[in-house]
């Protein structure tokens, strides 16, 4: 299996699923602007989202997947089906308990996670109506997940990484065609987002039968590789649940900021999943597994090159999105956001928000190649220990930057602790001493930072020669954001191309 076009796949389907996700936004965006209502809704959305990333994408696919990769190439078929048959019943049970409580206790849910509403019952009493909507999602999700991370081991990578365009497209039909029938009408995109959920798990289904994996859940507590899962999946949920931590905080922080805070983080930090996703996210989906198998395999000298290939992946990529983010911060949030109901107040509170956020770019898509380096083998105590000092980094960052700066100095935390995160990971895999840098790194870092200055020059010069980005419809706008965009991505990739960069060089096959 090559690797490099197994990532080319995986991140084309990413980008669709992240450019119908601005569809969505700017859809939302214009028919509920930034205040209230928003506000309600994405503290709704957000609590259920973070508990999928603690139990599905986070903990729960860390500890499995290395696990299901060993069933897989050392113990048959019959006994990988019984393995995952009692796994899902024991997260079925898990995640279904919590869906229960979490729906039964939505109001104290709230009170707790973004005290600042309690002083406006009406909003108060919104975001608990909505949340009640949407904590399914939490197991419909994780679900989803498990099926996900079946399909992915067994390289099947095209199907998890197509699924996440089904919210997006459930979420703009509902708020496009629905929200006439629901009040108030942001209710719309709360049922949006369980009927996405159910479209997700649903589709997955087929394409586990045919692998041969679709079980029915059983419940076996004393099976050893449920066990094995379960220890696992303790630290790996503090780790997890770490991160997910600080970004509640935030939303506490930030309920006690100006009215649209909330609105304005999240705005910014769906523009920031964009180049997380199609490249961090991407590179993690298809990086645990090949690393788990070569661990299975006990085979260092390939755990180590296929590092070395994720983290110039990162550089390559992650450098110039970052700065390019940074750059033409405001002509992404006028051209996506700022109509109807979102105003030109809005859409430069998000600005600053995202222009903060991407500070932190290069970290937060090197911590999803680096940490899965030690979740394949099995290593999860030591991401832990990194994660929580990362968590008291960051909230002490939150209080230096909160007061100068706002919602932007949330964002700044955030960003800063991803690249301390990075770094720790970094230091704490080379001092284990489970990579080995392959040669060339010098030379590979000056031309990029040639690359992206040459980027960075293209830019600025184009910028100064267009009109205000608030003119013109949004065809219009989006039409010159497509052109500036492509003038910056030309300009970078034809100077790694003069300087001796070839596509053939980041060919790579995975062991099988």
């Amino acid at each position: 299996m090559n690797l490099l076009k197994s990532l080319a796949a995986v991140s084309s389907l990413t980008m669709v699923s992240r450019v119908l996700g601005f569809v969505r936004e700017t859809i939302v965006a214009r028919m509920f602007g930034a205040g209230m209502a928003t506000d309600a809704f994405f503290v709704a959305f957000k609590l259920p989202n973070l508990l999928r990333r603690i139990f599905a994408e986070g903990a729960f696919s860390q500890a499995f997947v290395p696990i299901l990769a060993e069933y897989k190439s050392q113990r048959g078929e019959e006994a990988t089906r019984t393995f995952v048959a009692y796994v899902t019943g024991l997260l079925t049970l898990v995640l279904a308990l919590v869906t229960l409580l979490g729906v039964v206790t939505a109001p104290w849910v709230i009170w707790a996670t973004a005290p600042g509403f309690v002083d406006s019952p009406e909003k108060f009493e919104l975001t608990s109506s909505m949340l009640r909507v949407t904590f399914p999602y939490i197991l419909l999700i994780s679900l989803s997940s498990l099926a996900g991370a079946i399909l992915n081991t067994w390289n099947r990578f095209m199907v998890p990484a197509f699924v996440p365009t089904l919210l997006n497209v459930s979420m703009i039909g509902f708020a496009l065609f629905l929200t006439p029938y629901f009040h108030p009408p942001v209710m719309a995109l709360g049922w949006a987002v369980l009927v996405g959920g159910v479209l997700q798990l649903l589709y997955q289904l087929p394409h586990l039968k045919k692998i041969g994996m679709l079980v029915l859940p059983r419940l076996n507590l004393r099976d050893s590789g449920v066990w094995r899962v379960m220890k696992q999946m303790l630290p790996a949920i503090v780790g997890v649940s770490v991160s997910q931590i600080s970004l509640i905080i935030n939303t506490i922080f930030a309920s006690f900021l100006a009215p649209g805070s909330v609105s304005w983080m999240y705005y910014a930090d769906r523009l920031m999943e964009l180049p997380s996703g199609v490249l961090g996210v991407a590179l993690g989906t298809i990086l645990l597994p090949a690393l788990s198998r070569t661990y299975a395999k006990d085979d260092r000298h390939e755990y180590s090159r296929l590092l070395d290939w994720g983290l110039r992946l990162c550089f390559l990529l992650a450098l110039p999105c970052a700065l390019a983010l940074a750059i033409i911060a405001e002509p992404l949030t006028v051209s996506l956001y700022q109509y109807g109901k979102f105003t030109a107040s809005d859409a430069q509170m998000t600005q600053y928000a995202l222009m903060a956020y991407s500070a932190g770019l290069l970290g937060i898509i090197l911590v999803k190649v680096l940490a899965p380096g030690f979740y394949a083998r099995q290593n999860i105590r030591t991401p832990v220990k990194i994660a929580l000092f990362t968590l008291v980094a960051t909230q002490l960052m939150n209080l230096v930057f909160i007061v100068p700066l706002q919602h932007a100095g949330l964002a700044l935390a955030i960003g800063l602790g991803a690249c301390l995160n990075a770094a720790l990971l970094f230091w704490q895999i080379r001092k284990l001493k489970l990579f080995e840098p392959q040669p060339g790194w010098k030379p590979f870092l000056f031309k990029l930072v040639v690359a992206v200055l040459v980027m960075s020059g293209v830019l600025l010069g184009l910028m100064a020669c267009m009109p205000p980005w608030d003119q013109g419809g949004m065809f219009l706008r989006f039409l010159r954001l497509g052109g500036l965009v492509a003038a910056g991505g030309a300009a970078y990739f034809a100077m790694l191309a003069l300087l001796g960069f070839r596509l053939r060089h980041f060919s790579r096959q995975a062991v099988s």
